[in-house]
């Protein structure tokens, strides 16, 4: 059924980076998951109510939440497809990001409120009602732990070829509504053969440890894609593998890649070419280089370039002297952008230092340091220091 539907219902299904087909995929699995989780949501409801079991009373719960969510996903893939505009000149495409977070806000309040429940019968603020299990009750949620185990596969595989972060959240709250399931199966299994009824209430505050849990994990991962994450290992080889087949291009720096949604980026770098070759030659190579980056990943790029001095001995020297120094003062850091300006009583050396996040000094403490043990080896050379951020 996994690669089934999407063969029925979805024209060119293989081609998982055309918008239209995107947008195909989302719908299925949004459908799909309505359909599901309302199904199962009824099941449950009902044998929850005949059981009086609040733990799969909870769970009956739990599923229409998730039919919610789908609904959310529907309407993500319908907003986030809509092409640029004049108010969102960059496209809509993070509103994925924003379902996401509602699916873990309504997952959360899930869990809440059946923890909220069962602790007051674990406490003693409400009491335990006696539960009745039937068979029909435990071949219910049987079946709905192997539906469940389906619908998180089905989600998760849809997820991975369109890159959807609200379709893989909704993948793993199945995962996790089936776990959940297996529990209050256990239990309603335990009630079935004794009086120990407190046993639902043990239950449910596991379900919702499982819910709340799967919730958080869910909201923050979103998070982090809305406040902006560094670019993946991967695309960031994939440019620089574009990039290496241009052999005027010397060296680059400053990537940096922005995310406004899943298989939408726009990125940026400074690409260093030699200053002395011609200027519309080297302009043209740029222009192609993006081009290629385009064409190759679907990245709208724009590269700087940036002329530096390749062939002066002096320059030559002074940044072999600038390494040395790093190397001597224990500061294990990259330079780029180097260039010298030669006065009669003083010298600068202007150049960009990269500083990782994680590295235990702040900025100025690594420009004070640089520019005191260059000048106490060479008076009168001065460094012009400008921090980015690795």
């Amino acid at each position: 059924m996994t690669n089934l539907l999407p063969k029925l219902f979805i024209k060119n299904y293989r081609d998982h980076n055309d918008p239209t087909v995107r947008k195909g995929y989302g719908t299925l699995a949004s459908v799909v998951g309505i359909i599901t989780n309302f199904i199962l949501a009824a099941m449950k409801l009902v044998i929850g109510i005949i059981a009086s079991s609040v733990a799969i009373t909870a769970d009956a719960l739990n599923n229409l939440s998730d039919a919610g969510s789908s609904v959310i996903t529907y309407v993500s893939f319908k907003i986030s497809s809509k092409p640029a505009d004049k108010d969102h000149p960059f496209g809509h495409a993070r509103m994925e990001y924003i379902c996401s977070m509602i699916v873990s806000f309504l997952i959360l309040l899930v869990g809440a409120e059946l923890l909220m429940d069962s602790g007051s019968i674990l406490l003693g603020l409400k009491t335990a009602e006696s539960t009745e299990v039937s068979a029909i009750t435990i071949i219910i949620l049987s079946a709905s732990i192997l539906l469940k185990l389906w619908l998180g596969l089905f989600n998760y595989t849809i997820g991975k070829k369109i890159n959807s972060g609200v379709i893989k959240a909704t993948a793993m709250d199945s995962i996790t509504d089936s776990i959940s399931t297996v529990a209050v199966l256990g239990g309603a299994l335990v009630m079935m053969f004794t009086d120990f009824y407190l046993i639902d209430a043990i239950v449910g505050i596991g379900v919702s440890s499982l819910i709340i849990f799967a919730g958080l994990k869910i909201l923050l991962e979103t998070k982090d894609a809305i406040l902006g994450e560094a670019p993946v290992d991967e695309v960031v080889e994939s440019i620089q593998k574009i990039i290496s087949e241009f052999p005027e291009i010397i060296g680059t720096h400053d990537l940096m890649v922005h995310n406004y949604g899943p298989k939408s980026f726009i990125a940026s770098l400074h690409a260093e070419v030699d200053g002395r070759k011609d200027i519309y030659m080297l302009h043209d190579m740029i222009d192609n280089a993006e081009r290629s980056i385009k064409e190759s990943l679907n990245i709208s790029c724009t590269i700087h370039m940036d002329p530096i001095v390749v062939d002066d001995e002096k320059v030559k020297e002074l940044k072999r002297f600038l390494a040395d120094t790093l190397k001597e003062e224990e500061l294990p850091l990259s330079v780029h952008d180097f260039r010298v300006v030669i006065g009669t009583s003083h010298t600068n050396l202007i150049f960009d230092v990269v500083l990782p996040f994680d590295f235990p000094k702040g900025e100025n403490e690594v420009k004070s340091a640089i520019s005191e043990a260059v000048f106490k080896k060479r008076p009168n050379t001065y460094c012009v220091i400008t921090v980015d951020r690795g």
